[in-house]
């Protein structure tokens, strides 16, 4: 779902010339599923941010493309960075720890907001920056020829991040190229003539991930991935969770919790009072004196956008 605006605005990124690179993603993921796009390259030449579909999900002066993962799980497990074009591998940092800002013993990023990556060139001007990678995980060095799908390394945590992602820049003689809108010709939402070999979908933010907790769980919880209750008893609180991206000014999360014989509770929280990179909100209600039924509860968590359902993700626990 896409948000049309009527104030046209002027690409940060330059035309470009030729149409002579095309794109593979360049993580190893299944995008929509096990990975997402948070951030886009910033349009707007101003103090103020628009991606190239005139919406919020890019900050500004930002000049690449984001993929990130669902969790910090996943970093952990890992998750390969792969060569979005054949190329030529130039610098490369191996070196930076995995921390991300504002955590204990996070580095200095000044000149180093990139982190750990690599830069490719790909002939006629274009180049390729990959940042972020995990520390140690880089398989290439400078001088290498790489063949679009070869693996460079994981997805990391390093450099100037608050989530574990990989920041994608593509350049054309210096300049940044969004591969969403590499014209620079706005179309607010209407993706008409990409750089990528496949369709990649972007939707305008969503779901990342919900489930059910004894009590509402700490934020860092969530990030990380292990908030989500596997069983509860039947004496626990029942809390239904939603962690979501790309937040718009007046989006409700709605949980809706259906008990074994049928029956919903079903929760709103307020609408945002304004946009946001990411979120989380629960539903839910104290433990009754009896204790909870034992069975299987099944949660839905919905984004309301506009006065309609935008998307929904399910998730089930057990009172054992």
């Amino acid at each position: 779902m896409r948000f049309a605006v009527t104030i046209m605005l002027m690409s940060l990124a330059a035309p470009a010339v030729a149409r002579d690179i095309v794109l593979g993603l360049p993580i190893a993921c299944d995008l929509g599923e096990t990975c997402y796009i948070q951030q886009f390259v910033d349009h707007d030449p101003s103090d103020a941010a628009s991606d190239f579909a005139c919406g919020s999900l890019t900050y500004d002066g930002h000049k690449g493309t984001d993929f990130a993962l669902l969790s910090r799980a996943m970093f952990a497990a890992g998750v390969d960075v792969i060569a979005t074009a054949p190329g030529t591998v130039g610098g490369v940092r191996d070196e930076m720890p995995d921390i991300l800002q504002g955590q204990t013993g996070a580095p200095d990023t000044n000149r180093r907001e990139c982190g750990n990556g690599m830069v490719i060139s790909h002939g006629n001007g274009w180049e390729t920056q990959y940042c972020h990678l995990k520390r140690g995980t880089i398989t290439v060095q400078s001088g290498d020829r790489v063949a679009m799908g070869d693996i460079l390394g994981q997805v990391g945590m390093s450099g100037q991040t608050e989530f574990p992602h990989l920041h994608l820049s593509l350049r054309h003689r210096g300049e940044v190229v969004d591969p969403f809108d590499p014209d620079g010709a706005i179309t607010c939402g209407v993706i008409a003539d990409t750089l990528w070999a496949t369709p990649v979908a972007t939707p305008a933010g969503g779901l990342i991930s919900a489930g059910f907790a004894p009590d509402v769980p700490d934020y860092d919880e969530i990030k990380a991935g292990n908030a989500a209750a596997e069983s509860l008893a039947p004496n626990n609180n029942l809390v239904l969770w939603g962690y979501a991206f790309g937040g718009q000014t007046g989006d409700v999360m709605i949980t809706t919790i259906t008990r074994p014989d049928g029956t919903k509770i079903e929760t709103r929280a307020d609408p945002l009072d304004r946009p946001i990179a990411q979120y989380f909100r629960t539903g839910g209600r104290h433990a009754p004196s009896t204790g909870w039924p034992v069975g299987t509860y099944t949660g839905a968590v919905t984004i309301e956008r506009n006065g309609a359902s935008f998307d929904v993700m399910t998730t089930m626990i057990t009172f054992r």
